[in-house]
């Protein structure tokens, strides 16, 4: 009888504590500036490159969309890659 008792008190607590701390600030930076850049003026694409990987060779192409902003207003840019086959010269 006693933890039927206890039991709202203890789920009353629980909403309670869960309602009043503070929520969580999302943090908006990256250590690997690569791939992630936070800013208004969008990063420049990087030029085409290409890698030999033996019997045949791979054109990397990468470009910077945005994907929204911060709630201080800052663009979010993200890289994209994408990779082709081409023949090797």
């Amino acid at each position: 009888m006693k933890l039927r008792n206890a039991l709202p008190l203890l789920m009353v607590t629980a909403l309670v504590a869960g309602c009043g701390a503070n929520a969580v600030a999302p943090r908006y930076t990256s250590e690997n500036l690569d791939i992630l850049r936070i800013g208004n003026d969008r990063p420049a694409d990087p030029e085409k490159s290409v890698e030999d990987l033996g019997s045949y060779c791979i054109e990397v192409t990468e470009t910077w969309n945005s994907h929204g902003t911060t709630p201080d207003g800052q663009t979010l840019w993200a890289k994209n890659t994408s990779r082709a086959v081409v023949p090797c010269d």
